[in-house]
């Protein structure tokens, strides 16, 4: 699309004003350290996508305005307006005119440090509000370079749900794994009393040679899975990345979690590798899914995890599109609470 595709849509007093919307994720299905299309060692991760939750953005440009004269609303969101100013000075030059400044609002319903893409759903709509302000809609790669420059690491929201193997620290695609995962049904839960994990504050392990060959059958695994629908391999896949991830995370329920998962005849669990949110997966194709499902909260219930939301990862399943479980946590943490890459 052409800068001059489109007249700018006013704000308040006229000026040019855009609108932006992302996503978060449940958690992740695979992380660790991978090797690219060089043979060189990446930290990559495979997320879970959701449908619901996500942050929106609105922005007015302010021209005329030096640039630096940029405002975020809540003030705490310092990556998102990071994110915005660097979305400004891209948007600017592409569409030839003077970088300015303007203000940034922030609505957000994804919670702080359970490991849901909180931060990078902040970063991702900052910035598509800003190319809407320029009439400017900018490519994923384009948004994910911007992001990691404003974060450090991201989150390939950018993507909107597509299964890929995801550079986060590079921003850059690995693998496309396929068009999309095995469906599912997931039961959320919060581990750890739902507390946000500090993301920063986690040690950094150094990945062997043995590591980095496990963490690369898990991806062969995790493309064959995707590629023949196969609900179970993918289980298989998250639970042993999320059993690499109690290393360094070592959350006091997860040997419940795994356990009830087993009772209850799901195919395995997932975590948040930066938080605390984790997920029982079905296949919904699995007979008695209900049943089973209504198990698995009672488990959790009888020990003390508390169920977040059962949903689908796929389009409109009756059966589960409005069974939602809803723990105080989740509309409880405040935002300003100090976390990570979440």
């Amino acid at each position: 699309m052409t800068p001059a595709a489109r007249p700018a849509a006013p704000g308040a007093g006229g000026a040019p004003a855009g609108t932006g919307h992302a996503p978060c994720h449940h958690g992740e299905i695979l992380q660790g350290v991978f090797l690219d299309g060089d043979g060189r060692r990446c930290a990559g991760l495979v997320t879970l996508p959701m449908a619901g939750p996500g942050s929106h953005a609105e922005f007015v440009r302010r021209p005329g305005t030096p640039p630096g004269a940029l405002t975020v609303v809540p003030a705490d969101r310092t990556k998102a307006a990071r994110a915005a100013a660097l979305a400004v000075a891209e948007c600017a030059e592409r569409a030839g005119r003077p970088p300015c400044g303007g203000e940034l609002r922030l609505t957000c319903d994804v919670p702080v440090g359970l490991g849901m893409g909180s931060s990078t759903s902040d970063v991702i709509a900052a910035v598509r509000a800003v190319a809407d302000s320029y009439r400017l809609r900018l490519a994923p790669d384009a948004v994910a370079r911007l992001a990691v420059r404003a974060e450090l690491a991201c989150d390939p929201l950018m993507l909107d749900g597509r299964p890929v193997l995801f550079a986060q620290r590079e921003g850059r695609v690995l693998e496309v794994l396929g068009p999309a995962l095995p469906p599912l049904v997931v039961v959320g839960c919060a581990l750890g009393g739902g507390a946000p994990v500090d993301t920063l504050a986690l040690p950094v392990r150094e990945a062997t040679e043995a590591g980095v060959r496990d963490f690369e059958r898990l991806r062969t695994r995790l493309r064959r899975a995707v590629a023949t629908g196969d609900a179970h391999l993918l289980g298989q896949v998250a639970t042993a990345s999320a059993r690499r991830g109690q290393q360094v995370l070592g959350h006091p329920e997860f040997g419940a979690l795994t356990a009830i998962s087993r009772r209850v005849g799901a195919v395995g669990v997932q975590i948040a590798h930066s938080g605390a949110v984790a997920g029982v997966l079905f296949d919904p194709a699995a007979p008695g899914l209900r049943h089973r499902v209504r198990s698995c909260l009672r488990a959790l219930d009888a020990h003390g995890i508390p169920a977040t939301r059962t949903f689908p990862t796929f389009g409109n399943f009756p059966a589960f599109h409005h069974h939602h479980q809803r723990d105080p946590e989740w509309t409880s943490t405040s935002r300003s609470r100090s976390a990570g890459r979440t």
